[in-house]
């Protein structure tokens, strides 16, 4: 744990790799999310 937190906020080049990595969850998330509501409405 104490790496992933000097990870986080020992640098600014791990904050942005960090920032990085959970925005792109995030966009996958809110794609995958639209997906599935896309084929599940009824035509």
């Amino acid at each position: 744990m104490k790496e992933w937190l000097d990870l986080l906020f020992g640098n600014a080049s791990g904050l942005m790799s960090m920032i990085v990595i959970f925005g792109t969850i995030a966009v996958a998330a809110f794609l995958v999310t639209m997906l599935v509501v896309k084929s599940s409405q009824e035509k």
